[in-house]
Order: C-alpha cells, then structure tokens, then sequence
C-alpha cells in the first residue's frame, strides 16, 4: 500500500511536470506566432499608409520632396477648373495619366495632368516631372504651374495649354487629314526639339529625357514646339558614362544599346530623335503593325531603304521631294542624319548639339542660299558627301532588324 501511494505520487509529478513543460512550450509558441504576426501587421501597415498618404520612404524621396518649391493647388479647384475631368476636354492620356483642359479662377487656361491610380511606383514619377521641370527654364519645353500636394487625394500636375496638338497628331493622327504640314514647318519642328534636348543635356546636372517620341511634342498655334512628359527622365552625373537601369521608354523609340545592355546615355535620346527625324521626313508612324513584319518598326525600315538607295519610297512625296531641287536636297541631308542618329553603338551616334548644328546649316543653305542647291541629286550623279542617301550605305553597327 505504501509502495503503491509512492508510485501514485510520482506518476502524479510526472504528470503535472510534463502538462506544465507541454503548456510553457504551448504558450511560447503562441507568443512567438502573435509576435510575428504583429511585425507583419506593422510592416503592411507601414507599406499601406506609405501608399496611401504619399510619405517618403527613404533619405532620397525626402530630400526629393523638400527640394520642390512648384505652387501647390487642391484637388477641389483642379476638379472645378476641368468640369469634374470631363471626358469632352480630355486632350490624350499616357503611361501614367489622362491630360484634361482647364481654367483655373485667374483666368488661365491649362492642362491637368491626372495620375490613373494613387500608388507609390506613380508618385516616383510625378516628384520626378516635379523636380525636373521645376529647374528647368527654355522657350521649348512645356512650362510647369503647379501640382497637387502628394497627399492630396490624386496626384494632379499644372501645365501651361499648348493648344495645337501634338505632332504625332499633324504627322499621323487625329489632325493628319485636316491639316498637311509642309517641309519648312517640319524642319522648324526638327530644329526646336533638338533645341530642347540639347538644352537638357547642357545643363549641370545633364538631364535625360528618356522619351523623346512626336506624341510628346506639343505644338502652340504658331507651330513652335514644347517638350512634355519628363516622368522618365533621369539625372546624368557628370563624371558618369552611364546610368545602368531598366530599359523604360516607348517601343519604336528605345535605344537598341540601351535596351540591351540596361546602359542609359544622352546618346539615348539622340537615337529617339533619329526616329523623330525619319517621322518628319516620312509622316509614317515609328511602329506601325499594319505593315509587313520587317517594316513595323519605322528606323529598321529606314534603315534598310537608305542603304538600298530607295528614300523615294520612305519620304512623304506631297512634301515637295520630287518637285523642288531645294527641299530634295534638305530631305536627303536630313535622312543622311537621321541614318547617323540610329546607329545602333552609340559612340558612332553624333552628339545632340551636332545635330542641332547639322540641322541648323541645312535650313540656312536650303533657304537662304539658293546658289549652292545641288542638281545632281534629282539627276542622280554621286553628290558631294560620301555618306549621302543617293549612296549605298553600309555600316557594320547597324542591323536591319533592331530590336526596339
């Protein structure tokens, strides 16, 4: 009996010592889930109100913010100025936003810019347009007004009204069968837009449009251009030969070097401005599916109708290329520069400011020196320049078929 209560006591001990251990075990593990679930709570909601309310997540994004001094408006008087965002003053939309036609209480007419949806990645882009076109100051670049603050409730940018359109739009689009740009307007156009870029790439820090294409170029009433859209555009260290990032941009225009090797340089845009260029020349869109496979991308094409001596069958005929020995002329020097802005190694590309250069001694000996046009050209003798489109071209760089 004696022997019998012992053994009852220690199964007893053993019993309550085991539950005890299993319990604190129990409850540890219990702690240990809550915990991590609180740290995952606190780090959604840490990711939410980040999204939601716009604050900077990092050193970089606060300095980004303070750096920017544009006028601040409210969502209300924005929402007033464009009729609620009617759908009848929309002017385009974007990667990142609709355009609406507005007038603010002062009077002034303007484009609102509204962001498609509140999220952080957008916020990036809109400080960066902020910051960029809050330093930056030239005739040929759309002027900022003003913007929302970054916790309103949508992200809203203030332009000046451009009212003409865009050139996509004379070239290609909505406007293209009401109105015919001729040759002289479209050389301005070439000139203005080199004009901006170089301007950018001048400037210290460089700045790299990253998206340089005719649908944002704005044309005023006089046909003056204004360079829009900088939510890809990146600072350019002085002292770097490249920035690596992600290819962004618009397919037709993309840097093929770029695109490949993830390495950004202001011979990026310079290759952009190689298909605007051929746009002008061709009023032909830079991708067009409607076209044979080889033929979609409109730099390819060019391409391979230059080094095959057809530019006739690229130009636009109703400019005059057929009809006047001084505009043949121009279009020929044009194209020869466009070929050069779309070589694929960007080292054999021509700086920006050369081709504002190039272009500018075209308009000059086209237009104001008459004594110096060629006829050789509408005859079809070798011209004098050994790199002419009347030429078979042949560069070791350049492949026909570019990725872009």
């Amino acid at each position: 009996s004696v022997a019998a209560n012992n053994h009852l006591k220690e199964f007893l001990i053993i019993g309550f010592s085991t539950a005890a251990g299993l319990s604190l075990a129990i409850l540890c593990f219990l702690f240990y889930v809550l915990h991590i679930c609180r740290k995952r709570r606190q780090s959604c909601s840490s990711l939410l109100k980040r999204i939601t309310s716009f604050q900077p997540s990092s050193k970089a994004d606060s300095e980004l913010c303070f750096s920017i001094q544009s006028p601040i408006f409210t969502y209300e008087e924005l929402y007033e100025a464009t009729n609620g965002f009617d759908a009848s003053g929309e002017l385009g939309d974007g990667s990142f936003g609709a355009v609406y036609k507005g007038k603010l209480q002062d009077g002034r007419v303007v484009a609102v810019k509204r962001l498609y949806e509140n999220k952080y990645g957008h916020l990036k882009h809109f400080m960066n347009e902020v910051k960029i076109l809050s330093l930056l100051q030239h005739q040929n670049l759309v002027s900022l007004y003003g913007c929302t603050s970054r916790r309103s409730r949508e992200l809203l940018l203030v332009y000046e009204f451009v009212p003409n359109g865009t050139v996509a739009d004379h070239l290609h689009g909505r406007l293209a069968f009401q109105s015919f740009l001729p040759w002289k307007a479209r050389l301005n156009i070439a000139i203005e837009t080199a004009e901006a870029l170089n301007y950018l790439h001048s400037i210290e820090p460089q700045i790299i449009h990253r998206d340089i294409k005719t649908s944002n170029i704005l044309l005023d009433n006089s046909f003056h251009v204004k360079v829009a859209d900088f939510g890809l555009s990146r600072f350019f260290p002085s002292n770097a030969t490249h920035v690596s990032t992600a290819p962004q941009g618009t397919p037709g225009y993309i840097d093929p070097e770029y695109y490949q090797c993830c390495q950004l340089t202001d011979k990026s845009d310079v290759y952009s401005f190689g298909v605007v260029l051929m746009e002008l020349v061709s009023s032909k869109p830079a991708v067009d599916f409607t076209q044979l496979r080889h033929e979609f991308s409109l730099a390819d094409m060019a391409i391979n109708k230059i080094q095959r001596q057809e530019l006739e069958e690229i130009v636009d005929l109703r400019l005059g290329y057929q009809s006047d020995r001084s505009i043949n002329r121009m279009i020929a020097q044009v194209a020869e520069l466009a070929f050069q802005c779309l070589q694929s190694d960007g080292e054999l590309r021509p700086s920006i400011n050369e081709v504002l250069e190039n272009l500018r001694e075209i308009k000059n000996s086209g237009y104001n020196d008459t004594s110096l046009v060629d006829d050789r050209l509408l005859k079809g003798a070798p011209p004098c320049s050994p790199n002419s489109v009347t030429e078979v071209w042949m560069s070791r760089v350049t492949t026909p078929n570019t990725s872009v």
